[in-house]
């Protein structure tokens, strides 16, 4: 899978946090609306 500048990124499922609940995520569930993603190493790793 190849992510291009200016191209509509891949769907893909992610497992998140909100309103303290632990939820999936679909990128194609926010299609048309703006999107930020934050990727960082788990807490109290070594990475």
């Amino acid at each position: 899978m190849i992510v291009r500048i200016g191209k509509p990124a891949p769907d893909f499922e992610a497992v998140g946090y909100l309103n303290g609940e632990i939820k999936k995520f679909k990128l194609s569930d926010y299609r048309g609306k703006w999107v930020v993603l934050c990727f960082y190493p788990g807490d109290f790793t070594f990475v």
